[in-house]
């Protein structure tokens, strides 16, 4: 087998993004982490970086559990899944691994134009619409390394006075058609530049 050629890294600093994108990243709005045991990870978040607690979804929703925290006004901007414990993995190595991080977007009309442009350069999605706490919109989908990847819109915001949307309202779709006929209470789905069929 012939050794694989070094990088040419003048080529990769060439590399820009093509005229024309039809959705505009703003930020790394959350990641997602699995972790061997939540109440640590949830200790360390909490007390040594300051984040607060959001929303707690417990075994029977998610295995392992998931807690949301948050450092800002976004629902969440670390998400932890004890699914590392549930499948007692740990392999000699750290812990913990990525389940997924996201990116977002400026509006919903952007969110299906990600579809649409995702779509178009064959990329797998693995899901689209909107799961329950934080209520985004999204669609996930893989790289070409298979990390899971998410692009959404909307996330709930906290306020001061810490108010979290209650389970009560959270609103699954499964598409992103869906999110836009079942909107969240409060939630604003109206789309400007795209058309639904």
């Amino acid at each position: 087998m012939d050794p694989k050629p070094a990088l040419d890294f003048e080529a990769l600093k060439a590399y820009v993004p093509p005229k024309g994108t039809p959705f505009n990243l703003l930020k790394i709005g959350h990641v997602v982490l699995n972790v061997a045991d939540v109440e640590a990870s949830v200790q360390f978040y909490t007390q040594v970086l300051g984040f607060k607690v959001s929303d707690v979804y417990p075994e029977s929703m998610v295995p392992g559990g998931m807690v949301f925290m948050r450092f800002h006004h976004d629902h969440h901007g670390v998400a932890i899944v004890g699914s590392k414990a549930a499948r007692g993995e740990t392999g000699g190595r750290p812990n913990g691994d990525l389940n997924h991080f996201a990116f977002e977007v400026g509006s919903l009309d952007e969110v299906f134009q990600a579809r649409e442009h995702l779509r178009k350069h064959k990329a797998r999605i693995i899901f689209e619409g909107r799961r329950r706490a934080g209520c985004q919109v999204a669609v996930e989908f893989l790289d070409p390394d298979g990390n899971n990847l998410e692009i959404y819109w909307n996330v709930d915001q906290v306020g001061s006075n810490g108010y979290v949307r209650p389970p009560s309202e959270w609103t699954e779709a499964r598409t992103l058609e869906e999110a836009v006929e079942k909107p969240a209470p409060g939630q604003d789905m109206t789309l400007h530049r795209v058309q639904l069929g």
